[in-house]
């Protein structure tokens, strides 16, 4: 098998989870039945920035809500896939519709839902606190938990193997 970071070579897409990935899994709901999660600013960054280097960064989710879709716009991705109830079949339409080898895709999960996915991915990643079951799959599991860097920690790596960090254009939302 290759190293992790001779697979990280490869990598021009990037699909996480949401809830658990790019935030702690913690929801807070209101009054009015909506539901708001806490999300890491350092996760943000490296999202537009990938983005901004050509990447193509996209989020699945089985959860939906407003302030997620707000969330992700702020960010300007686009490939955004909310309240999804079977993971897989949307991981591989967008394979399909972008073109895209499984060994081209970095996709980070945290729990059962993503464990599928996981399997067919290139790159399978999680979080350090994700599930046993999707650790056990993954071929890199971060430092950082859920919704505390994690998502920065695959991007910037991503990055550092490819030469692209710390060029002009990362000095600057």
């Amino acid at each position: 098998m290759a190293n992790y970071k001779e697979l990280l070579k490869q990598i021009n897409t990037f699909i996480f989870d949401y809830d658990g990935v790019l935030t702690d899994g913690s929801v807070i709901t209101t009054n009015d039945g909506d539901a708001y999660r806490i999300s890491n600013v350092k996760d943000g960054y490296a999202l537009q920035l990938a983005l901004k280097k050509g990447y193509k960064v996209a989020v699945i989710s089985g959860a939906k809500s407003a302030s997620m879709m707000h969330r992700l716009k702020t960010l300007q991705l686009t490939d955004v896939f909310l309240g999804i109830e079977k993971k897989q079949y949307t991981y591989r339409a967008y394979l399909q519709t972008n073109n895209l080898k499984p060994e081209q895709v970095l996709y980070m999960g945290d729990d059962i839902p993503d464990y599928e996915v996981m399997q067919e991915a290139g790159v399978p990643c999680c979080p350090a606190d994700a599930a046993e079951e999707i650790k056990s799959v993954a071929k890199y599991i971060s430092h950082f938990n859920g919704g505390k860097g994690c998502v920065r920690d695959v991007i910037e790596q991503v990055l550092k193997v490819q030469g692209k960090w710390m060029n002009d254009d990362a000095y600057h939302w």
